[in-house]
């Protein structure tokens, strides 16, 4: 993050002093710690002067929004797998939240799957089990491969990420053939399609059979926008598109478009001033009026929302969804970023800045 800065001139006083800092704490200068890096880039503001929460409040730690999954993801660490499989049970019909702790109980089980051993042997079949199993071999999966570029990506760690992959969804077939109206397999199937490279044919098949199960599939809908984006298998019209119709279905959906604008703006300029994602943004301000900051999904829009409003130079605005997401840094698109803290608050500054001049000037969000 600090060395990026190289490339910028008008900051290379202070990477100087940042290494003098590196130095004096005798680190390299890209270990140093956040805060440190924070006290010399981010803009000198008062954010307190406009309602919001002091720097140093700001956090990536969500909150604790389930309090049962919380309880049950510690009894997992501590090897107990009863009262997993009781709350993956209780959420059958509420497909949103079942998503959630399938996703949450998957990412446990590909780091240590004792625990699920020991509930397939007490409960063999049951079917809960099996929708958490076909997931937890994707959440491996990518394990396996990392997050590093394809150019620093092993044929080794390829050839197991694809091998996985190819279990997980003969895995997650048979749990959408088990439990037939659950939506949560089929939507392992969609997440899986993008490293198996499926061609549109097919993915639109997978597709179509979640709508049949959830027509307003929230995490699905993300999933599906991210195979049409251009960096998987799609274009950034293919994504807008999209994204354009998901948000008709219905206001849980109006984020989408501010996505497809995010993941589309390197390649298509001009993108945040399309009449779909202007009309998308203000239709989800509208609907955020009425809304907190109390969920993942609510700050993920609120922070889509901010990002557009900064593109559109409606400074004024931004501020005030700063104002509704407090201190809270762990959602997107925050969370692309390697220092999601460091961007919140130097965007936040930037914004803070421009109302401060009641200038029409542009802040950048990248």
């Amino acid at each position: 993050m600090v060395l990026s800065l190289l490339f910028k001139p008008k900051e290379l006083i202070t990477v100087i002093r940042l290494m003098r800092e590196a130095k004096r704490l005798g680190v390299e200068i890209d270990d140093l710690p956040t805060d440190v890096v924070a006290s010399y880039v981010l803009p000198k503001t008062h954010p307190e002067r406009y309602g919001l929460v002091p720097d140093a409040e700001v956090t990536t730690t969500s909150p604790i929004e389930d309090l049962a999954l919380a309880a049950v993801k510690d009894d997992v660490r501590a090897g107990n797998w009863e009262n997993a499989a009781d709350l993956v049970a209780s959420t059958h019909g509420d497909w949103d939240r079942r998503q959630r702790v399938v996703w949450a109980l998957a990412d446990l089980a590909a780091k240590d799957d004792n625990w699920m051993e020991a509930w397939q042997a007490a409960r063999p079949g049951d079917p809960h089990w099996i929708v958490v199993h076909a997931m937890s071999l994707v959440s491996l999966a990518w394990d396996i491969r990392g997050s590093a570029t394809a150019s620093q990506t092993t044929r080794e760690q390829f050839e197991g990420f694809h091998r996985v992959l190819f279990e997980a969804r003969e895995a997650a077939q048979v749990a959408a053939a088990v439990v037939p109206d659950d939506p949560t397999p089929v939507n392992t199937m969609l997440t899986l399609a993008r490293g198996l490279q499926v061609s549109h044919d097919e993915f639109r098949e997978i597709w179509d059979e979640l709508m049949a199960r959830d027509p307003l599939h929230h995490n699905g809908h993300l999933q599906a926008l991210q195979y049409w984006c251009r960096k998987w298998h799609g274009s950034d019209e293919m994504a807008l598109e999209f994204a354009a119709a998901a948000a008709l279905k219905s206001p849980k959906l109006l984020g989408l478009p501010l996505q497809a604008a995010y993941e589309a703006e390197g390649t298509s300029p001009g993108v945040w001033g399309l009449p779909s994602v202007v009309g998308a943004l203000d239709s989800l301000l509208r609907r955020l009026a009425d809304e907190g900051a109390d969920t993942y999904a609510l700050r993920d829009d609120r922070g889509y929302a901010i990002y557009g409003l900064v593109e559109l130079q409606r400074f004024e605005e931004a501020l005030g969804q700063f104002r509704a997401l407090g201190a809270l840094a762990d959602a997107g698109p925050w969370d692309y970023f390697a220092e999601p803290r460091l961007k919140f608050l130097s965007l936040r500054g930037a914004v803070v800045r421009a109302v401060a001049k009641g200038k029409g000037v542009k802040a950048s969000a990248r």
